[in-house]
């Protein structure tokens, strides 16, 4: 039975019904970010002493606990790869750093080991809270359900025991314990955990439901049709798990070729070392040339070159209230050329607002007056679609009246005495039974059109005669439309809407943002979105998919790069996606793209930068004599350079200007 306004219990705390539970790792809790914390502070520590003129007996031990704190793992974990025959990075800059304290460098050493070490303690986290995240999802399913017997006796067993054919009985506020289908009851069940619809959906015997949703005020007995290990629910976290364990390896530009670069530079440094030797070069020589070679060689300009920009590019747009997670992250967001969009949450405000007042002509009503009944007889409530008619009165600033007798009735809605008349509000097939006078006719056929429109309609009836038809929808962003324009020009196709909501409320919301119908995929569940991500990638797109819901935590694992609304959006769908729309506006979705263009061309621009540096260096020590002194002061400067040239990125300006650059 369709119940759109019904009283919802103070213990359903509906607001939380969305959210995943905390369960958060501690940063200090993984032994990858005590070990650069360290390395660090001694870093800090020793760097002072040094640049302040103290003895090397001072600072040349912090130093060396500084190379071991925070070098120790990178290097067993790239002998590690020696043992699988692969060359790995993180080997090649321990030794560049070991190779650099050998001739006198220590600090540029142990630079290079605090900036590996603090890398992989980011990547450590990420990987542990998007975890955390997944484990957290299975909390919203309960733990117990109540089964019920042949001879109607209550048992309360763990869900984990259920098997298909059980009973349960599902009490008002509480949560479905398990997939299956209604055999006697009425009520209303918030799904948005599952489907991302905005309001609470009707129910009655005959209808599914799925394990973790949250039960409204009637009590429902429900037959178990899927095992818990096969529930919506658990098939959720199914697919995040294999969509982050399937995705492939995401790498920067300059970490492509890092496998063919680290053994030509080993190769290059051995040979520069052996073969003066072969013919008679003394040994203290050969081997300040090696060292030299592989200071002028080493990629440390290469990775500034890389990082600088993506880094700026995450410092301003978090500024602007987009966290980016990783740099990694950023250079992947300007590479986006097919947007998905959620609909509820993400296109929308995520809230009912009252959308259209018609008060019926033989009612004598007009829209102020009509609406202040209606809110007088709600008030009581806490039903979402209630407090929207609340909200709407008060926000056109209408005087609500007294009531009496407030009784709410699961499937049909609420009844209430407002100035000595029986006022009712509810949905109007039910409210509307068995009339077919004239106002009743009329009052069916506004209801019927409102409900065409994709809106939720709600009736008022005064002393049993129908006075009007209230419409009721979740509003569009203010910056919705443009910003699907803004996506269409960036990618030169017109986003797709992937939604839970029925196709009519997701037709008429996609034609006010701009999509066309043909990009419109409704009533889908988790797996169907994963569904419609997969077939854009199998055609060669790199999809971008907006959401924030549990329901969108699969498809933001699954596409090339995910982003989350962060205001209201899940602790599941926060975790999986890539980055975070912080305060949740729409329209930076766009622009942080367009900003990841721009720290893609600079680095590209910066390679170039460093790559003419070091093939000058490396030409100058092979070809002729490079002093020491001057090949370290070459290859700091292009460091420096092409480290001050990515900080363009940090200013304002470059943010304005991306954003400018969608218009």
């Amino acid at each position: 039975m369709p119940s759109d306004l019904l009283q919802r219990p103070e213990r359903a705390a509906p607001a939380a019904s969305r959210t995943v539970p905390k369960r958060r790792t501690r940063v200090f809790a993984l032994a990858e970010a005590r070990w650069a914390a360290a390395a660090l502070v001694l870093f800090l520590i020793a760097l002072p002493l040094q640049l302040a003129g103290a003895p090397a007996w001072a600072w040349g031990p912090l130093y060396g606990a500084a190379y071991i704190t925070g070098g120790w793992e990178p290097a067993w974990a790239g002998l590690a790869a020696l043992r699988e025959k692969t060359l790995d990075v993180d080997l090649l800059m321990i030794v560049a750093a070991i190779g650099a304290a050998s001739i006198g460098q220590v600090m540029d050493g142990a630079l290079l080991i605090v900036i590996f070490a603090t890398s992989g303690a980011l990547e450590a986290l990420a990987t542990a809270r998007t975890q955390d995240a997944v484990r957290g999802l299975l909390d919203l399913a309960p733990t117990t359900a109540m089964r019920l017997a042949d001879d109607g006796s209550e048992e309360s067993v763990t869900t984990g025991d259920l098997v298909v054919g059980d009973t349960i009985l599902v009490r008002p506020g509480e949560r479905v314990g398990a997939d299956g289908r209604i055999l006697d009851g009425a009520s209303d069940v918030d799904q948005a955990t599952i489907t991302g619809e905005p309001l609470p959906v009707a129910k009655e015997a005959g209808d599914e439901v799925f394990a973790g949703t949250l039960n409204g005020t009637g009590a429902l007995r429900v037959k178990v049709e899927r095992d818990a290990s096969d529930s919506v629910i658990a098939r959720i976290v199914a697919m995040v798990e294999e969509a982050s364990a399937t995705k492939a390896p995401t790498q920067l530009f300059i970490e492509k070729v890092e496998q063919q670069y680290s053994l030509g530079m080993v190769v290059a440094t051995l040979a520069v070392f052996a073969v003066p030797l072969a013919f008679g070069a003394d040994l203290t020589g050969s081997l300040l040339r090696a060292m030299t070679f592989m200071i002028v060689a080493s990629p440390c300009a290469v990775v500034l070159a890389t990082m600088p920009p993506l880094l700026s590019a995450i410092a301003n747009a978090g500024r602007h209230g987009v966290l980016v997670k990783s740099a990694v992250v950023m250079e992947r967001l300007g590479q986006v050329d097919a947007v998905a969009l959620d609909k509820t949450g993400t296109l929308t405000e995520g809230t009912p607002r009252v959308t259209d007042i018609h008060p019926l002509e033989s009612s004598g009503l007009d829209e102020d007056t009509l609406l202040a009944l209606a809110a007088a007889a709600e008030h009581p409530s806490e039903h979402p679609l209630a407090r929207a008619v609340v909200d709407a009165a008060r926000t056109r600033g209408l005087a609500v009246a007294g009531m009496r007798d407030f009784t709410s009735t699961p499937g049909v809605g609420v009844t209430a005495t407002v100035d000595g008349h029986t006022v009712a509000v509810g949905a109007p097939a039910r409210l509307l039974d068995g009339n077919d006078d004239t106002c009743s006719a009329r009052a069916a056929e506004v209801a019927a059109g409102l409900e065409d429109g994709g809106r939720t309609a709600v009736l008022v009836l005064r002393d049993g005669a129908p006075v009007g038809v209230l419409g009721i929808a979740d509003r569009l962003r203010p910056d919705a439309a443009a910003t699907v324009a803004s996506l269409t020009a960036l990618t030169g196709s017109t986003p797709m809407l992937v939604t839970g909501d029925n196709p009519r409320a997701a037709t008429r919301l996609a034609a006010e943002a701009g999509i066309p119908g043909d990009e419109v995929h409704a009533g889908l569940l988790p797996q169907d979105k994963v569904e419609a991500v997969r077939r854009l990638q199998a055609r060669g797109r790199k999809v971008l998919v907006v959401g924030d819901g549990v329901n969108d935590a699969p498809a933001l694992a699954a596409a090339h790069t995910g982003i989350a609304m962060g205001r209201a959006g899940s602790d599941l769908a926060l975790e999986t996606a890539d980055a975070v729309i912080v305060r949740d506006e729409l329209a930076t979705v766009p622009t942080v793209v367009s900003l990841s263009r721009a720290a893609r061309r600079l680095v590209v621009q910066n390679l170039v930068i460093a790559g003419v540096f070091i093939s000058g260096l490396v030409i100058w020590d092979l070809a002729g004599h490079l002093p020491l002194p001057l090949g370290v002061l070459g290859h700091e400067g292009s460091t420096v350079i092409v480290g001050l040239n990515g900080l363009h990125l940090l200013r304002d300006a470059a943010w304005n200007r991306a954003a400018k650059d969608v218009r």
